[in-house]
């Protein structure tokens, strides 16, 4: 008889009583899993032979494991051979290094993936110090949103830990990035920041001001994720955006003034009135020019030019009707340079040479002629 059918006549409160017990059977489960790796690794904990390498996948006060054990228990279990060596770190952190935890893992009582987590969290800590996790994430785990658990135990990491956290923070700053993915058929992208958490919030509320102004532009004919969309775009824009902010500003300070004398708001910097004063010198020449260049190449065939087909091959992004160029091109100030004439070759008898040349050979071989080579585009000036 299936579950489904054994379920039709009981009543509201044993449906659910049914439901707690799949819960907590779900829980027993994965603690009987864990058991068993953690006992693998206890078989596995000396060498074989002075030439059997050991690792040691948890953290510091776990034992040393035979490394060639964990593929092996990798396909036992069917898994890859890191998802593997997570489960028995982590379930080494908790045994030996959480213990506290650990018990109320094996009582059921929480969710073992948020106990892994944790000791996930806390593994670069010293053994003499992670007690102090141990501590505030056991006294919490059974009855707090996991969320509420994680939050708790990162506090207790930087807190057990503060110089090793300090170090880990000023790493981690160099790893901050800003990336484009690649472009779709429609010429869409998507940017990937890691940045500052206090820079993604002015962002994201400098985004959200600009869409507000875009929604009563347009009367609100867009969703609100494509206006943040477009709003992510006037940022590129400073001579614009500025212009945009100063056309929609709505001044809520309403005491007086001197007029003989700059505003300048507690909030603001010391260079503000300075800056405003610059800003009104400059020429719309210079404004503009406070924009990046960058460097689009178009290919046309003649049939293109001519309307016959309307398709065109844009560099970094690939085919996309002409008409389309103006939503590339449109907020920019275009430079038309002299089309390449392929037909005309220029002899170079030196090591370096022309860019004339270099790009006669770079459309005539239509890229990179490396055997599945991807590249298509050249990779001076701004990729598209």
């Amino acid at each position: 008889m299936s579950t489904t059918a054994s379920l039709e006549d009981r009543s509201a409160q044993l449906v659910l009583d049914a439901a707690h017990e799949a819960v907590r059977a779900r829980r027993a489960a994965e603690v009987a899993e864990m058991r068993v790796v953690a006992h693998w690794c206890v078989m596995h904990g000396e060498p074989r032979s002075e030439r059997d390498p050991m690792t040691s996948p948890g953290g510091d006060g776990t034992p040393a494991v035979r490394e060639y054990a964990l593929p092996e228990l990798a396909m036992a279990r069917e898994t890859h051979t890191l998802t593997t060596r997570a489960l028995a770190a982590d379930t080494l952190d908790l045994q030996h290094r959480l213990p506290r935890v650990w018990a109320v893992v094996e009582a059921g009582d929480c969710e073992p993936w948020v106990a892994r987590k944790v000791a996930s969290l806390s593994r670069a800590l010293p053994a003499a110090t992670v007690g102090i996790v141990d501590r505030a994430v056991s006294a919490a785990i059974a009855g707090h949103a996991p969320a509420t658990v994680l939050e708790i135990a990162t506090a207790k990491v930087i807190e057990a830990d503060p110089e090793a956290h300090a170090m880990r923070r000023e790493a981690e700053k160099h790893r901050r990035y800003v990336a484009l993915s690649r472009t779709d058929e429609f010429g869409l992208r998507t940017v990937i920041a890691r940045i500052h958490a206090g820079d993604a919030v002015w962002i994201d509320a400098m985004v959200d001001r600009v869409a507000d102004i875009l929604a009563v532009e347009h009367g609100h004919d867009h969703n609100r994720d494509e206006l943040r969309a477009r709003a992510f775009g006037w940022l590129a824009r400073p001579a614009e955006l500025i212009k945009l902010l100063i056309d929609h500003h709505q001044d809520d300070d309403d005491t007086d003034t001197d007029p003989g004398q700059p505003e300048q708001p507690a909030w603001a910097p010391d260079h503000l009135p300075d800056t405003a004063q610059r800003l009104s010198r400059l020429s719309p020449r210079q404004l503009a020019a406070m924009r990046v260049k960058a460097q689009v190449f178009v290919h046309l065939s003649q049939d293109a030019l001519t309307g016959q087909t309307g398709i065109a091959r844009v560099e970094g992004i690939g085919p996309m009707l002409v008409a389309s160029l103006a939503d590339l091109l449109g907020h920019a100030d275009v430079r038309i340079t002299p089309v390449i004439d392929l037909h005309g070759k220029t002899a170079v008898d030196r090591y370096e040479h022309p860019a004339l040349p270099k790009d006669q050979v770079w459309l005539l071989t239509g890229g990179d002629v490396f055997p599945f080579a991807p590249r298509t585009a050249r990779r001076d000036g701004v990729d598209f």
